[in-house]
């Protein structure tokens, strides 16, 4: 019989460690290849991990909730045939590790860490400490007391490996103190201003927000919080696009196997519009403006479970519509299904939200940062408008849809947000109904 170990996968460039939230199988099952094994889930996004290979599960190395550093074994599989102990994770190592991150030094250590270790990681009732972090304490001569007096940054409190790190550089200076253990951090609140005591009363139900729900929370306030937001709308005729897309959506799905919604069509004009008026695709760095080269656009889109994520479609501007279709119609399934891969919700440089496709006028949207402008798309409805022409005003029933642009105040003034709105609006009113896709 040959071992295969299961390692931590890699989910990104910028992902170093993931947390167990479920095994799919428990020790003694037979396991498919390509069948889902367990759940993991970074601080982006939650994943399935297929084995690679067939065989019996015969040791659960990680138990849920623990959080575990790329490339580390969480699992023994045994298969059949010849073959020496942990020889294929070697192989397997080798193959899908490549092109691993600076970080994986530190990762392949930490995976040397004894199940005594990993029992000890909770000294502080609450509080895990993941292999990678244990591995620089021990490293860097930290004991477990001064582990314990780390605030951490991470999920409910877990000091992470940028936490540790600051903590060396700060004692190196002789900075560090004997404050207390830091307790689980609660939502985001604005400085100085405490949220009002709720209570709970007969026959009311309580629900606790899921890891997901938290981060979105965390990240809507600290946005509120850290930008002025101003919020200007425009109404949009849209009647030319509406009648394009009716005319060519069957056509288009028989050949491509693929739908057509107006969502392309706004990253489209988005993407157009960040071009002409840089300065909207940017952030903010204390006093410094950072302009982005690329121009990456993120859709937020709406989970099954009630949650958000935004899905980046990249070089949105370098892309012609049928790419864009393609892309907006793959990130937004995947989605959907879970699928998603860490890197494809990062580095996001705009944000497009769809509050129309719930049957709502309009909304104003909160900047997904650290960008400065976020795009709200309106429902399309039909309504009378006066139109001009060459033989005086008339009433005709057109398309209509309200955009709405929340921008962050510190970079982005009203003349520059209305020019980009007004510039958003024009690439839609102008579009070209005679282009083939």
């Amino acid at each position: 019989m040959a071992r295969f170990d299961i390692l931590m996968p890699k989910m990104g460039e910028s992902v170093i460690e993931a947390t167990i939230t479920k095994w799919l199988k428990k020790e003694g099952d037979r396991v498919e290849e390509d069948e889902a094994l367990v759940e993991i889930a970074t601080d982006k996004v939650d994943s399935e991990i297929p084995s690679p290979v067939e065989g019996i599960l015969v040791k659960i190395l990680y138990q849920e909730g623990e959080t575990v550093a790329v490339g580390t074994p969480i699992a023994h599989i045994e298969m059949e045939g010849d073959g020496g102990e942990g020889e294929s994770a070697k192989e397997f190592a080798a193959g899908e590790e490549a092109g691993q991150p600076a970080e994986a030094a530190a990762s392949q250590e930490a995976s040397t860490v004894l199940p005594e270790e990993r029992k000890a990681a909770k000294s502080t009732p609450g509080r895990f400490y993941s292999p990678l972090v244990r591995n620089i304490a021990r490293s860097e001569g930290v004991s477990q007391e001064e582990l314990d007096r780390i605030g951490g940054s991470g999920k409910d409190g877990r000091v992470t490996k940028n936490d540790i790190l600051a903590y060396l550089e700060e004692r190196k200076k002789g900075k560090t103190s004997d404050a207390p253990v830091a307790e689980a951090p609660k939502a985001a609140t604005v400085t100085g201003i405490e949220a009002p005591r709720v209570t709970v009363m007969p026959g009311d139900e309580v629900i606790e927000m899921d890891r997901m729900r938290r981060l979105i929370a965390d990240h809507m306030v600290m946005s509120k919080h850290v930008s002025p937001h101003v919020t200007m709308f425009h109404e949009v005729d849209v009647t030319h696009i509406v009648g394009w897309r009716e005319r060519i959506k069957e056509e288009f799905q028989r050949r491509e196997s693929e739908k057509i919604t107006f969502t392309p069509v706004f990253v489209e004009a988005a993407a157009k519009a960040l071009r002409d008026f840089p300065l909207v695709n940017s952030s903010v760095d204390g006093y410094r403006i950072i302009r982005r080269k690329n121009v990456h656009i993120g859709m937020a889109t709406a989970l099954p479970n009630g949650n958000l994520i935004v899905p980046v479609i990249r070089n949105a501007d370098q892309k012609n519509l049928l790419g864009l279709v393609r892309d907006v119609n793959d990130l937004a399934r995947r989605a959907r299904n879970n699928k998603l891969l860490p890197d494809e919700i990062m580095g996001g440089t705009f944000t497009i939200t769809n509050f129309g496709q719930f049957g709502n006028l309009t909304g104003a949207p909160i900047i997904n940062q650290p960008q400065v402008a976020i795009l709200g798309i309106g429902t399309i409805t039909k309504k009378p408008v006066v139109i001009e022409s060459e033989h005086g005003d008339m009433i005709a029933i057109r398309h209509m849809m309200i955009l709405s642009l929340a921008f962050d105040h510190r970079i982005v003034d009203g003349a520059l947000g209305g020019m980009f709105l007004q510039r958003v609006a024009n690439h839609l009113e102008q579009f070209d109904t005679s282009r083939s896709i």
